[in-house]
């Protein structure tokens, strides 16, 4: 099992529009789902169900050998001033795990894809006409991990590379809860609410034999403000894929440039 992981900085964990959750509407003559979160945090701190519903969703994910996905982003930021500003975004993935990748990113400041044959990497911005390619590790994953620990840049939508990941550890979990049923985008889910340090997240698993994550909700703990990151996810589980997609064609005008290791940051006494 995977947990995202808490980010650095003032605003809100990146890459992941503001959708409120669809509430499931009773008839009158039903009584509304009371979930297990209302019946009292001291009762289920954290409850096994929630953890075993996030681990069906991880392995299934695992299985999955190639998917089409789209999510609508938001972003909050906060301003030295308390000022909350959000921005908005999409993501669109199409994967053939465990080696074959593109992912193209459009939000309000910048345009950024990112393609992945198995064996090079290229990030390449549109709009500045530039890219970079490296040599990239042999799958999904290593490159996500190489990425950030070599070069400190997150690739977008990783947390659903990392669920249910083998040798991965789930961070420790102060809170876990099943709240109940849930609507996003006309697909009935369940709802579940989690807790770790410096970070509650909420995520919406598609009900039946499908568990995907269909939406899912950071909020930031280490600020006062509470900034948040929304993604909303739509998918199609049979693609029709060209091997080209994974393939990079740099325009014949296009800069190449290298992606610089940041600097490492030494302590003094």
């Amino acid at each position: 099992m995977w947990i995202p992981v808490r980010r650095r900085g003032r605003s809100a964990l990146p890459l992941v529009v503001m959708v409120l959750p669809a509430l499931a509407v009773a008839a009158p003559t039903d009584k509304p789902p009371v979930s297990k979160a209302e019946k009292g945090a001291e009762e289920v701190a954290v409850d096994p169900d929630a953890l075993s519903a996030l681990t069906r969703m991880g392995a299934y994910l695992r299985t999955l050998k190639s998917f089409e996905v789209e999510a609508a982003t938001t972003r909050e930021e906060v301003l030295d001033s308390g000022e909350k500003l959000q921005f908005t975004g999409a993501t669109h993935a199409v994967a053939q795990p465990p080696d074959r990748l593109r992912l193209e990113t459009e939000s309000d400041r910048q345009e950024r894809e990112y393609i992945y044959d198995g064996k090079h990497f290229t990030l390449w911005a549109p709009r500045l006409n530039y890219y970079a390619t490296i040599t990239a590790p042999s799958t999904i994953g290593k490159l996500a991990d190489d990425l950030e620990e070599r070069y400190a840049i997150e690739m977008p939508l990783v947390d659903l590379f990392r669920w249910g990941a083998p040798g991965r550890k789930a961070e420790t979990l102060t809170g876990a809860s099943d709240i109940g049923p849930g609507q996003i985008g006309g697909t009935n889910c369940e709802h579940f609410a989690f807790r770790q340090e410096g970070l509650d997240w909420q995520v919406w698993i598609q009900k039946g034999g499908f568990p995907l994550p269909r939406k899912l909700v950071l909020t930031d703990l280490t600020d006062d403000a509470r900034p948040q990151t929304t993604a909303v996810y739509t998918w199609n589980l049979a693609p029709a894929v060209n091997e080209k997609a994974f393939v990079f064609e740099a325009p014949s005008d296009a800069r190449q440039i290298v992606i610089a290791e940041p600097p490492l940051v030494t302590g003094s006494n």
